[in-house]
């Protein structure tokens, strides 16, 4: 059953109205020996621009956080204690370095162990989530029943970046 690809005006939007929307969303991973494996987002932290200073763009402009300025849609990816690397999705405009980590999905919790899973890899990184054939991510009803918490192992950005209730979960 084809299911509608979310577009460039969902993710061309800000961060903290993106992140809880993609909460029930049906993530796509399309491997060679396996085929279309679906996913539903179930938990999610949102990463916004250059003042968080828990985003990676809090350090301006590098090759690492390129892909963050560009438009929604596109996917993250980095390598974290030099073993697990993260998927994430930039949000919101062009010059507007937002993006979403996504922590859960299924009943697997967890930004590595999610990686691990769909077998992300770097060469992910920079790819379109509105025409890949290898990761796309399908529309689904709205959840509204979530819970909002910190983010999580970002003590580095301070008291008022850490606490911040910008991690979304499906309750």
């Amino acid at each position: 059953m084809f299911q509608k690809r979310l577009t460039a005006a969902f993710f061309e939007r800000d961060v903290l109205e993106v992140a809880p929307e993609l909460l029930g969303k049906i993530l796509v991973r399309k491997l060679p020996l396996i085929g279309e494996q679906r996913f539903v987002i179930s938990e999610v932290e949102a990463y916004r621009g250059e003042d968080d200073l828990a985003c990676h763009a809090s350090k301006g402009r590098t090759p690492r956080t390129e892909v963050m300025y560009w438009p929604g849609g596109f996917v993250y990816v980095y390598l974290i204690y030099g073993m697990h690397f993260l998927l994430n999705f930039v949000t919101a405009g062009e010059n507007n370095p937002q993006a979403v980590l996504i922590r859960g999905v299924d009943k697997v919790l967890g930004p590595g162990r999610v990686s691990r899973l769909l077998e992300i890899t770097k060469d992910l990184n920079k790819t379109s989530l509105l025409d890949s054939e290898e990761i796309w991510v399908e529309d689904a009803p709205i959840v509204t029943d979530y819970q909002t918490a910190p983010r999580v192992g970002i003590d580095y950005a301070g008291d008022y970046w850490k606490n911040q209730p910008w991690r979304f979960y499906i309750k």
